[in-house]
């Protein structure tokens, strides 16, 4: 059973930058595909960006050129910065981690809210 903890995410004006991050529990955090999802009020949860165990990178058409997650295997963490932020980026953000399709754990969520 692996952990996940968000931290981060809060109050965002319009135009404005936040950064998200989540620590795994368990040492075998570099063998995990690492995922940011998100859940607007309303609507279905989104994937937002993900990173593979070798490092690539794929993103939502909305996260591309704006966001950039990246990963700190020597500190079980994942981060997503998120850049020129809007009001339709309000969502609670989530940390996803995949070993096998059947082998996915979630973290509890942080909200973003952007006001502009």
């Amino acid at each position: 059973q692996m952990q996940l903890m968000e931290s981060g995410g809060g109050l965002a004006q319009s135009g404005g930058s936040l950064s998200v991050s989540c620590v795994a529990s368990r040492g075998a955090f570099p063998m995990y595909t690492m995922a940011w999802y998100r859940q607007a009020p309303g609507k279905n949860r989104e994937s937002v960006a993900t990173i593979s165990t070798g490092g690539t990178t794929t993103y939502a058409d909305f996260a591309k050129g704006r966001f950039t997650i990246s990963r700190d295997n020597a500190k079980n963490t994942v981060h997503l910065q998120m850049t020129s932020l809007q009001p339709d980026d309000t969502a609670v953000y989530y940390c996803n981690a995949r070993l096998l399709p059947t082998i996915s754990y979630w973290g509890q969520g942080t909200q973003v809210t952007v006001f502009s």
